[in-house]
């Protein structure tokens, strides 16, 4: 179901998303429909494609960059059980529209967006969105931010071919991490946990979304 910004105006196209793309779809969690509703999609987009803002797919916001599609968006943060008192570290928010949601969802969100002018657009956005609770920061996307850390959700805003070791190591003890799994070139949507030392990943569905550069597997050396 694919509703237009101009078909209806922001406000009802936000509705409309909810509606046909999220609730019939399992987007159960009435908190996270409620921070969706909030942030004014169209506001992270170029101004050229404001008018698909609400489309159900991933939308170009820079060469390589992406923001998600709203149904995988909504459904990775509907498995995470996010309270309202952790810490969300955002990697990779792009123009900063789901950073834009984890501040409606809880009360301090760290992002960082390693491309300068991403970063510089995603400030302005944040502001003018008076999203005053998200210090975003320019740093490579597969390290992390330990010092800010350990974190209680971790999101990284594109599909990976694998979840670095640093970013497992910045997860509080009952941390989720929740990204786009690259299985063979088909998107596995995951909830990533590392307690005592040990990985776990809960795939959720399946999904497609655009691969976001610096997380490709590490070559192993063969002997």
């Amino acid at each position: 179901m694919n509703i237009t910004y101009q078909e209806s105006g922001g406000n009802s196209a936000r509705r409309h998303m909810i509606d046909g793309q999220l609730l019939p779809n399992e987007v159960t969690d009435e908190n996270v429909v409620d921070a969706i509703e909030r942030v004014k999609r169209e506001a992270f987009v170029p101004k050229e494609r404001k008018g698909v803002a609400y489309i159900d797919k991933s939308i170009k916001v820079a060469e390589g960059r992406y923001l998600m599609e709203p149904l995988t968006f909504a459904k990775l943060l509907n498995a995470a059980d996010i309270r309202s008192d952790e810490l969300v570290l955002d990697i990779a928010p792009a123009t900063g529209y789901s950073s834009a949601v984890f501040s409606k969802l809880v009360e301090t969100v760290v992002a960082i967006e390693e491309d300068e002018a991403l970063a510089e657009i995603a400030t302005k956005n944040l502001a003018e969105q008076e999203c005053d609770n998200v210090a975003l920061l320019t740093a490579p996307h597969a390290k992390g931010l330990k010092k800010q850390g350990p974190y209680d959700i971790i999101f990284i805003g594109g599909m990976v071919d694998e979840v670095p070791q640093a970013l497992l190591e910045q997860l509080k003890e009952n941390g989720r991490l929740l990204c786009v799994i690259n299985d063979n070139g088909i998107g596995r949507a995951a909830l990533v946990t590392y307690k005592n030392k040990v990985k776990g990943v809960r795939i959720l569905f399946d999904t497609s979304a655009p691969k976001l550069k610096g997380f490709e597997k590490t070559k192993k050396f063969e002997f």
